[in-house]
């Protein structure tokens, strides 16, 4: 499935509720279907930098897809590392680098987020494309 794909169900998925009361309980939901870290990539180098929470991302190259896992110590963190996994995993690294983000102002995420999450929310999505960079780097 391509990006856009996985982003346009998340899109719709969203739009089934009716309030963010509803949302943030999905995301918490979400982030209870996290494919999760193994604690060995629990790790200072495997933190994501800017996050008030801890969050906690390991990617690895599987035939020239990156297939991502995550762990957080915040059930909503945990929803929208989810959310953002299930984006970029198991795609190539020219797609991730490549991905506009937009869906994530289509759901009304980033204006319901504290202004530290909305912060987190960028660096994740800074850290999964700088995963990418590199492993797109080794393809070449």
């Amino acid at each position: 499935m391509t990006i856009e794909a996985i982003q346009q169900d998340i899109i719709d998925e969203f739009s089934m509720f009716e309030d963010w009361e509803e949302r943030y309980q999905y995301m918490i939901d979400l982030g209870k279907t996290l494919p999760l870290i193994d604690d060995q990539y629990k790790i200072d180098s495997n933190l994501i930098k800017g996050c008030q929470s801890k969050v906690w991302v390991h990617a690895e190259m599987k035939d020239n897809t990156i297939a991502f896992t995550a762990d957080s110590d915040a059930i909503i963190t945990k929803g929208i590392i989810a959310i953002l996994i299930r984006v970029f995993s198991n795609q190539h690294p020219e797609a991730i680098i490549n991905a506009n983000t937009d869906f994530i102002d289509e759901i009304g995420l980033k204006e319901h987020l504290s202004p530290t999450r909305a912060n987190g929310l960028v660096n994740m999505v800074k850290q999964l494309k700088m995963y990418a960079i590199a492993y797109q780097t080794q393809l070449n």
